[in-house]
């Protein structure tokens, strides 16, 4: 199964009244895997920088003045993603921006069902709790300390851990602070990364009596419960 963990920045909040994108990250997972190949494109806006957006993410309009416009690289955005599902925290936020930019450029529209939103996850998960990614990354013990402001690719990476924390377990390290990569095609990059298969497996260390409580506290849980899907 792939899917495509994401995050934009944009100028505000709303593109109806002339808000745009101005970064796009993304990070390829497969089977729940990072596969190494990520998707980082800095977007021209046309247009001024309010300075609450600036706060938050540190790109300025003179900064972006030379970055392609939006229809420069909307081929190659829905490339990358292809047809998988689309992991995003806060989804209706990227995928309105998404498809107002798309539609503008006449090109094929996102399905919101095509979105998993990691925020309605962890709201099911710790009703009442901080759900931020910051707060996420606080609970599972994530290193976020990179993220002084908002970069659309670094907090996909971050995503990409929250996530796999969320469904129910980390995986191996991402790798966030290995400078080695290669670039691929255009801004799609695939890191020197690999998880790799363990030679030769572990013996288990639960004795007979431990691995019988084991199961009698999973068949207690009844047939809904995770270990049995």
């Amino acid at each position: 199964m792939r899917e495509i963990v994401m995050d934009t920045e944009t100028t505000g909040f709303e593109p109806e009244t002339g808000d745009r994108i101005v970064e796009i990250g993304c990070v390829e997972l497969l089977n729940h895997l990072p596969t190494g190949r990520t998707y980082h494109q800095y977007i021209n806006p046309q247009r001024d920088m309010p300075e609450d957006a600036f706060k938050v993410h540190g790109l300025s309009a003179e900064f972006l003045s030379d970055k392609p416009l939006f229809a420069q690289v909307a081929q190659d955005f829905l490339d990358f993603i292809g047809d998988a599902n689309l992991v995003i925290h806060n989804a209706a936020f990227d995928v309105k921006f998404l498809n107002a930019e798309l539609g503008w450029v006449k090109k094929p529209l996102i399905a919101p069902a095509r979105a998993v939103d990691t925020l309605l996850i962890a709201r099911r998960r710790f009703p009442g709790a901080q759900n931020s990614l910051d707060a996420l990354c606080r609970r599972f013990g994530i290193d976020n300390s990179k993220r002084t402001l908002h970069g659309a690719l670094l907090d996909s990476e971050i995503l990409a851990e929250v996530y796999l924390e969320l469904i129910g377990g980390r995986q191996p390290d991402f790798g966030l602070s290995a400078a080695a990569s290669t670039p691929a095609q255009g801004n799609v990059t695939r890191s020197a990364w690999r998880p790799q298969p363990r030679p030769n497996p572990l013996p288990t260390r639960l004795t007979e009596d431990e691995a019988k409580a084991h199961a009698a506290f999973v068949e207690k849980l009844g047939p809904e419960a995770a270990w049995n899907s």
